[in-house]
């Protein structure tokens, strides 16, 4: 159970790095896994994406912001389909946050 992070109807295995939705298994890579995680683990707080790339990359990668445009970009179509609404939400000029609309989980 310790290995066990919840949102909604999402599960992570922080042990095995498996990613559920509503009990079916997802597909992720490492790195979205990773943001996935840390998402999960701040729920309803904006993130900008220099902020994200700092906390999930780390302060020594070296490529441009929008690699984390891709990989929300990815989640949304790997995860998505099982939550309403959007589980990872934009906030426009601002970031990204995982949440209901009003930042509450």
């Amino acid at each position: 159970a310790d290995d066990i992070i919840r949102f909604r109807d999402l599960e992570l295995n922080t042990a095995t790095y498996q990613a559920l939705v509503g009990g079916e298994p997802r597909n992720l890579t490492f790195m979205e896994y990773e943001l996935l995680r840390f998402l999960v683990e701040n729920p309803g707080r904006v993130w900008s994406r220099d902020q994200i790339l700092s906390k999930v990359w780390g302060y020594d990668y070296f490529g441009g912001s929008r690699t984390v445009d891709v990989h929300i970009r990815r989640l949304r179509a790997k995860l998505d389909d099982g939550f309403e609404p959007q589980l990872i939400r934009t906030s426009r000029g601002r970031g990204y946050r995982l949440g209901l609309p009003n930042g509450q989980p």
